[in-house]
Formats: C-alpha cells, sequence, structure tokens
C-alpha cells in the first residue's frame, strides 16, 4: 500500500469551492461600474470609492479573521465572513446614495476576508504534506482565478435578465450556500489552550517586526494589489470605451462577442482562466527554486506585459493577449507569498502573518481602485494610473531580491 501523502484532500476541495464562490463574486464588481452609475447619474469615482473601500477592508480584516480562525476555529471564522459578506450584498442591493455603498462595500470587504486566502490558505497549509503544500497552495491559489472565469460572465449575463439590484441578491445567495460544504472542512490541527497561542502567536510577531525581509515581502506585495484591483474595478470599463471595433464577420463577432462591454467581461474571464495555468506553475516551480527570485521574475513579466499594452493602440486582439499573458502572472504571487511565510516562520500562525502581509496588497487595491475613477473623471483617462502600477510593479521586482529565503530559529519550532 502506498504511504505518498494524498494531494486533494477533503480540506483541499472544500476550501477551493469556498474562494472560488467568493472570488467569483468579488471579480464580477467591476462589471456594474456603468450599470450604476448610469442608474444614478454618479460620477465614475463614487461607485470606485466603493470598490476601493471594499479592498482596504479586505485588506484589515484579513489579518484579523486569520487570527480568529487561529483562536476560535475556521469553520466560525468562515461563517462569520460568508454571513457579513452576504449581509454587505443584500444591504447595499437597496442602497441609494453613494455614501450608502461606500460604507456597505466595507461589510462585502470584510466578508471576502473571512472566506479568501488569509483563512483558507492557513487551513490548507496545516492539512498538507511538506511534500505537497506548495501545490495544494497554488491550487486554493487557482480556484480564486477559477471563480473569476465565470464571475464577471455571470454577472454580465444576468444583468441582461435582471436589474443590478437582483444580481446582488443572487450572488448573497450563492455566498451562503457555500455554508452547507463546511462540515466536509476539518481543522488538521487541535486548538492551543489561550496562553500558549498568545506567547507563540506574539513570538512570532516580534520576529517578523524586527525581520527586514518581512518588510521587504511587505512593500513588494503593494504592486501586486495595485494592480490587480486596478484591473478588476477598471478594465471592463476601459475597454468598453477605448477599445477599438468589433468588426461585424470577425472571429469575436461570430461566437457572440458583439460589444466592447461583452469583451471587457469575457477579458476578466480569460485573465482568471489563464491563471489558473500561471498559479499552478508558480506553485510547481515553488517546491524547486527560491521563491524570492520567482517574485522577483514575476514582477518584472507583469512590468513589460503592461507597458507594451499601454503603449499600442488598444484592439480586441491586444486586449485578448494582455488578457492571457497578464493572467498567466495574475495570482502567481499568492502561492509564492504564502508559502515564503510559511518557510520562514512556520505554520502555526502563518494565517494571521499572511494577513498582515496581505494588508499592504489591499493598501495598493485600495489606490488602485480609487485613483482610476479619480484621475478618469479629471482627466477622462486611465493612463496615468495606468503607469503608475507599471512603476510600483518594476518596484516590488526589486525589492524582493535582498529577501532572505532561509527559516528562522522560531520558525523551526513551530
Amino acid at each position: 500500500m502506498s504511504t505518498t501523502p494524498r494531494l486533494f484532500t477533503p480540506v483541499l476541495i472544500v476550501g477551493c469551492a469556498i474562494i472560488l464562490v467568493s472570488f467569483a463574486i468579488r471579480a464580477s464588481f467591476g462589471v456594474f461600474q456603468i450599470p450604476i452609475a448610469e442608474d444614478f447619474g454618479w460620477l465614475r469615482a463614487e461607485f470606485s470609492l466603493a470598490i476601493a473601500l471594499q479592498n482596504l477592508a479586505w485588506g484589515i480584516g484579513q489579518p484579523l479573521f486569520a487570527a480568529f480562525a487561529e483562536k476560535l476555529g475556521d469553520r466560525v471564522a468562515i461563517i462569520l465572513g460568508a454571513v457579513i459578506y452576504a449581509a454587505g450584498l443584500v444591504l447595499s442591493s437597496v442602497a441609494v446614495t453613494p455614501e450608502a455603498h461606500q460604507m456597505l462595500e466595507i461589510l462585502v470587504g470584510f466578508g471576502i476576508a473571512g472566506t479568501g486566502f488569509g483563512v483558507i490558505l492557513a487551513v490548507v497549509g496545516r492539512a498538507s504534506s511538506d511534500a505537497n503544500r506548495s501545490m495544494s497552495l497554488a491550487i486554493a491559489t487557482a480556484a480564486g482565478s477559477a471563480g473569476q472565469v465565470f464571475g464577471a460572465p455571470l454577472a454580465e449575463f444576468l444583468l441582461t435578465q435582471m436589474a443590478w439590484q437582483q444580481v446582488f441578491l443572487t450572488f448573497a445567495a450563492m455566498i451562503l450556500g457555500v455554508l452547507l460544504l463546511l462540515p466536509f472542512m476539518r481543522s488538521p490541527t487541535p486548538p492551543a489552550t489561550k496562553a500558549e497561542l498568545e506567547e507563540s502567536m506574539g513570538q512570532i510577531l516580534l520576529k517578523a517586526a524586527r525581520d527586514p525581509s518581512f518588510a521587504l515581502i511587505f512593500l513588494g506585495f503593494f504592486s501586486c494589489g495595485y494592480q490587480l484591483a486596478f484591473i478588476t474595478a477598471h478594465f471592463p470599463a476601459f475597454v468598453t470605451e477605448m477599445c477599438g471595433p468589433i468588426l461585424p464577420g470577425g472571429v469575436l463577432h461570430n461566437i457572440g462577442i458583439t460589444t466592447t462591454s461583452a469583451l471587457g467581461a469575457v477579458a476578466i474571464s480569460l485573465i482568471g482562466l489563464a491563471n489558473i495555468c500561471g498559479t499552478l506553475l508558480a506553485g510547481w516551480l515553488g517546491n524547486r527554486f527560491q521563491r524570492k527570485y520567482l517574485l522577483a521574475g514575476i514582477y518584472t513579466l507583469r512590468t513589460i506585459v503592461a507597458a507594451a499594452f499601454i503603449l499600442y493602440p488598444m484592439t480586441p486582439a491586444t486586449v485578448l493577449i494582455f488578457s492571457v499573458l497578464m493572467g498567466g502572472l495574475w495570482l502567481a504571487t499568492v502561492p509564492l507569498t504564502s508559502g515564503l511565510i510559511a518557510h520562514i516562520y512556520g505554520l502555526r500562525y502563518m494565517g494571521t502573518l499572511y494577513g498582515i502581509v496581505f494588508f499592504s496588497h489591499q493598501l495598493g487595491g485600495f489606490l488602485g481602485v480609487w485613483l482610476g475613477g479619480r484621475m478618469y473623471d479629471v482627466y477622462g483617462s486611465y493612463d496615468l494610473v495606468w503607469w503608475f502600477g507599471v512603476g510600483v510593479g518594476a518596484f516590488s521586482a526589486l525589492v524582493h531580491l535582498p529577501v532572505r529565503e532561509r527559516r528562522g530559529p522560531v520558525a523551526a519550532a513551530a
């Protein structure tokens, strides 16, 4: 009988399902930019700020939910996150002012934190063997991309059948429905006493705070959030307004993509599809090469792809090419960053430490989404905010190089 540890465990399968649904909803918000703005006659910056606050709340909530899960249990944290997520969506469906949407998207952001990477990746990481951990983290991350594959097109389709308010209610039912899978997700580690938990967490947090490598990882994750959140929130509108025409009789027209609005939704889906392959490849490479060099390479390639896209005239072909190339690099940073943290600081409080680093990611996300809407309203163009994203991508490529990828004494004991 084989003693090789299983890769696909119930924890991994359920974790993937939760992230898939959570990220399908989260990835669709860019599709609502134009319908909501037109419905109320708002400036683009109004709903952009709502999505930006969502990203910021996600970042603030990530370490809080991770610590909560490590103290009181993973399933309790996930249930709380799903309920908050659904409440934010339901209340947003009846909100009629920009301020109400902006405040309610904070609830949505906290809900994403409770059903997203910080909690799920920590559970998956603890449940995986050393040999399978990098690949397990990559598979769970790729599930987020799978959600992105159908999230934006699903929202686009539902908007042809019902008002955006009803779409929000449908999404609320989806995130609550995923809770039916939770009985199959059992925490792989027994809970520690409160005294043990607080002492160990304090040790690890103090060690990370004093370690320059942790600061570099924190800074490096900023550009990832900036680029991903900006593209998710603004790319459909960017394509809708700036892309060249989809010619009748062409390939896209013949498969049903007849408007630039539909092309924008398909672009987000295509990014997610390509990222499934990119993330799995990153997980495979993470077991074989130093993660800091892989991260530097990913950010370098992102910088090149983004710069090339904005330098050329936007056509349906360049939109699709960009989507595939950027998609291959999209969430490939997540298994490498989370794996790097687990390697340096140990597994026990990986969720909390990753949550802290993820806050930098979401600060970038907040800035990318908000600046996108603000700069568009001021200049009528996304070019300036796009070039800022190119610059911070280059910065992240450089800042990962000095990271010391080694296991410290506290991590070894964890």
